[in-house]
């Protein structure tokens, strides 16, 4: 008879009664959780102060590291062995004060058996609502149920009501009212044209280029082919070590020329000599070098659309991608050739990039730059992270802040334009941003995103306001002021309620001349994403 080393399998713990486990996913570099520790254990702590306030106990489901020195799971390893310490049917709350990497936790929450809340303070400085919203949308495309809960430090009434809710029912509902199904809409130039550019999209294909997928964690950024083929959009799978090996093909005087275009423009470059904090003329040759680099693959592969991940592997080979990016999204940009000089690439149109390969922009990015060209609008689209938000005057304003580049139509043109390097903490070798503070105007917003086995966008709109200077610069040292900035006042949406329906930490934004042809043009989307058989929903004040 055979004898075979038989796996035993441990029993999980059995949760103690009215204890609260709790788990904090962190970032993957090291340098970012030390920092970021801190702010972590603030958090924590003003959390369990409310939590036993209410007759619970927290018992936190892992250890800080002395000689890490933070308390974050810092990989998907680390996770999966935090999860198997912890009761299955045990409350738990996921504590967020920071940016988090959700695939750290996702295996142990796809497990979890008792009630999930996600838990973010309310704070500019440190992204841990950005974490949240990035790990809500990943449990909403897992199908995991949770709960959400944001607070500057669960002393206010209204946290603390929602986390004895959460404690007593296992649940948290919030008010999501201002979110409608869209309704069938008549016949007019407007679903006209929507129809038709669906219907081109299914027939004639586009291609997505994706160098290498998912960045940052983020689970919920990923589209799987079979939501995306039937819309006749397919991907062309690259990877970010080609990119360098592009790059390392173009000429400093290519790079240099793309300097030369931007400084006839008016951008400025804000340089130093101190490669490991400053932004430097040799970290922006590379940049260029990028931008061209991407655009000629594009075409090789004949691409509608490119995303570079950028901050992991990439951002240790060569400074952030930023600036290519940016360029990339606008229509007016340093022209670049084909290898042999005989074709300009891409020439006067935008070749939209979605930053971080989030697919659900990439989506959303390609069907609004085909709508708006075809209206004869300005097509330029970038995502920003829903940083932040205060009330100024008699409106609340979010801050919209993405994490490097906009394009430059957005802050209304080059000379209104500027280039920060990248905070050493996540870019080691530096690099350059494309900031600055988007001007005002009327602004389409939308968030393509998978839930229920299905594909989703919600759309809804808003107006960029202009605040007084120091009101922007208190902002922008609030959060991190070398990234652009966008001052958000959404039409019908509450700050609980975006917080509480949005299924990512990205929200696309476009400009439109005015009110009544950003309403028109939104219309159009509705009807190209319910042609191309999209869940839609019509978020806030939104006339169709």
């Amino acid at each position: 008879m055979n004898t075979y080393a038989m796996p035993v399998l441990v029993e999980p713990p059995v949760a103690a009664p009215r204890t609260v486990y709790t788990v904090a996913s962190g970032d993957l570099r090291p340098s970012a959780n030390v920092t970021c520790w801190p702010t972590q254990r603030k958090l924590e702590d003003d959390l369990a102060a409310a939590v036993t306030a209410l007759g619970w106990r927290v018992e936190r489901g892992h250890a800080a590291d002395p000689a890490a020195g933070h308390g974050f799971i810092d990989s998907q390893r680390a996770g999966i062995e935090v999860f198997k310490t912890i009761p299955l049917d045990a409350p738990l709350i996921v504590v967020e004060a920071v940016w988090q990497y959700s695939h750290h936790v996702l295996a142990g929450l796809r497990r979890h058996r008792g009630p999930i809340l996600l838990v973010a303070n309310w704070s500019g400085e440190f992204p841990g609502l950005v974490g949240l919203l990035n790990l809500a949308g990943s449990l909403t495309k897992a199908g995991v149920r949770y709960s959400a809960l944001w607070s500057e430090d669960f002393t206010d009434a209204w946290a603390r009501d929602g986390l004895s809710s959460w404690l007593e029912a296992g649940e948290l509902t919030h008010d999501e009212s201002h979110v409608r199904d869209l309704p069938a809409l008549s016949p007019d130039p407007e679903v006209a044209l929507g129809v038709a550019l669906a219907r081109q999209l299914v027939a004639e294909r586009a291609i997505i280029g994706v160098f290498d997928e998912g960045c940052m964690g983020m689970y919920n950024a990923i589209i799987d082919d079979e939501l995306l083929n039937p819309m006749g959009i397919f991907k062309e799978r690259l990877s970010q070590s080609a990119l360098v090996a592009e790059m390392g093909q173009v000429p400093d005087a290519e790079a240099q020329a793309v300097r030369a275009w931007l400084d006839e423009a008016g951008m400025t470059f804000h340089t130093g000599d101190d490669e490991a904090t400053e932004l430097t003329e040799a970290q922006l040759l590379t940049q260029f070098k990028m931008y061209v680099a991407a655009l000629r693959i594009a075409d090789d592969f004949g691409l509608d659309a490119v995303g570079i991940q950028y901050q992991q592997g990439l951002k240790d080979v060569v400074p952030a991608s930023d600036l290519a990016e940016g360029l990339l999204n606008n229509v007016q940009r340093p022209p670049v050739h084909s290898r042999d000089g005989s074709r300009e690439l891409y020439a006067g149109a935008a070749l939209p990039h979605f930053n971080e390969v989030d697919e659900g922009v990439a989506v959303d990015s390609l069907v609004t730059n085909r709508i708006w060209t075809a209206m004869g609008l300005d097509p330029a689209t970038t995502l920003h992270d829903i940083r932040w938000g205060e009330r100024y005057g008699d409106d609340f304003v979010w801050v919209f802040e993405i994490s490097g580049s906009v394009p430059a139509s957005h802050n209304g043109g080059y000379d209104r334009s500027y280039s920060m390097r990248q905070p050493p903490m996540y870019f080691p070798l530096g690099g350059g941003t494309l900031s600055g503070v988007s001007k005002p105007g009327e602004i389409v917003w939308s968030r393509v995103f998978v839930m229920d086995g299905v594909l989703h966008v919600d759309l809804g709109r808003g107006t960029v306001v202009e605040l007084p200077e120091a009101e922007t610069r208190r902002r922008l040292d609030a959060t991190t002021p070398q990234w652009p900035i966008m001052h958000a006042v959404l039409h019908g949406v509450g700050r609980d309620q975006l917080m509480a329906r949005h299924k990512a930490n990205h929200l696309n934004v476009v400009y439109a001349p005015e009110a009544a042809t950003a309403d028109r043009a939104l219309r159009v989307k509705a009807a190209l994403f319910a042609e191309l058989g999209m869940r839609v929903h019509l978020c806030g004040d939104v006339r169709i």
